[in-house]
């Protein structure tokens, strides 16, 4: 599977001259589903279904999930939305080296990183080539599928020998077995992974939280890399955490609280936004596409209506006056590449 390009169809860079990968064009949506996982509070089999419904009417075609999104709750809940729609119509991803380790002595409700539900499972981090082929195998039971399009290394950090001399060459293997169609790297941060694009042969990077309108420290580094070897880049956390979402008494920023300086730089944003009858939350999803390497923005949303919400931020025209305002008024880096409106 070759990673997808932009709505308009056309390919990305890591489409090209990989003998055998299939090129599925999706959009620049891509669902994020630690929400139907029970991200911070419970959700019901059918609402997650309803949402993954209203996503698939809205034209969106492809999926994000991981094991640890509510111990494999997200995986089994989307592989169950997505049966009976046309397999070669969409494009799915999932983590590998999350392991789920039963925990039949588990008692009460487990809360941990957000994710509320009973505690059944502990989750494990094995990024050897074991774990790696173990978690895959079993995101493919849960799924209910017969392969996975695109599969992330999550967040090596103090793991980095053990992904690139364990882990990367079981995802490789598990490429060339047909088993998975392209291999990723999902990141937060943006210090360690430079020569892991650099020694890999990586189809995909997400980078989370590292390249929104608050924060472009992906730019120094990770995403000229990512363009330069031709790996595609999904952008996460384009709302980081809700602050240039929803912004409100208690919101966050990386999930901590948002601490003054941001909440400040936030209302000069929505200000400058209001000015040109824009939503800031448009301007947070059109903003990571100004840069030739990103393909795609991964949203989470937790109802359908707010993925309608979403989709509509993503169409919403935006005058490139804006991005020159932001600009005239230090809100965003002189140098920071921009989106050109349309037409």
């Amino acid at each position: 599977m070759a990673v997808t390009g932009s709505a308009s169809g056309t390919a990305t860079p890591a489409d090209r001259g990989r003998p055998g990968h299939r090129t599925v064009r999706v959009g620049e949506f891509s669902f994020a589903t630690a929400a139907i996982g029970n991200l911070r509070t419970p959700d019901g089999d059918l609402h997650a279904e309803q949402t993954v419904d209203a996503a698939w009417k809205s034209g969106i075609r492809h999926f994000d999930t991981s094991p640890h999104y509510g111990r494999g709750r997200s995986e089994r809940r989307l592989g169950r939305a997505l049966r009976g729609r046309p397999r070669d119509e969409y494009t799915l991803s999932t983590r590998a080296g999350c392991v789920l380790d039963p925990a039949p002595d588990a008692r009460g409700r487990d809360r941990a990183d957000g994710l509320a539900g009973p505690a059944a499972y502990r989750r494990r981090r094995d990024f050897s080539a074991e774990g790696i082929r173990r978690s895959v195998e079993e995101s493919l039971n849960r799924l209910g599928l017969d392969r996975i399009d695109l599969v992330y290394l999550p967040d090596p950090d103090d793991r980095t020998d053990q992904a690139l001399d364990h882990a990367y060459p079981a995802l490789e293997r598990l490429r060339a077995e047909g088993v998975i169609g392209a291999i990723g790297l999902a990141v937060d941060r943006t210090e360690q992974p430079d020569h892991i694009l650099r020694d890999t042969d990586l189809d995909a990077l997400l980078l989370t939280g590292r390249y929104t309108l608050l924060d472009q420290r992906g730019l120094a580094g990770l995403l000229p890399l990512a363009a330069e070897r031709g790996v595609a880049v999904v952008v996460g956390g384009v709302f980081n955490s809700g602050l240039l979402a929803a912004p409100g008494p208690e919101t966050a920023f990386d999930y901590a609280p948002a601490h003054l300086q941001l909440l400040e730089q936030e209302v000069e944003l929505r200000t400058v936004c209001e000015r040109y009858g824009v939503p800031l939350r448009a301007a947070a999803l059109r903003f990571p596409f100004g840069h030739p390497a990103v393909a795609r923005a991964l949203v989470g949303t937790r109802s359908a209506r707010e993925v309608r919400d979403a989709v509509a931020m993503l169409h919403c025209p935006i005058p490139d006056a804006l991005w020159t305002e932001l600009k005239a008024r230090r809100l965003l880096p002189a140098h920071v590449p921009t989106p050109k409106q349309a037409g």
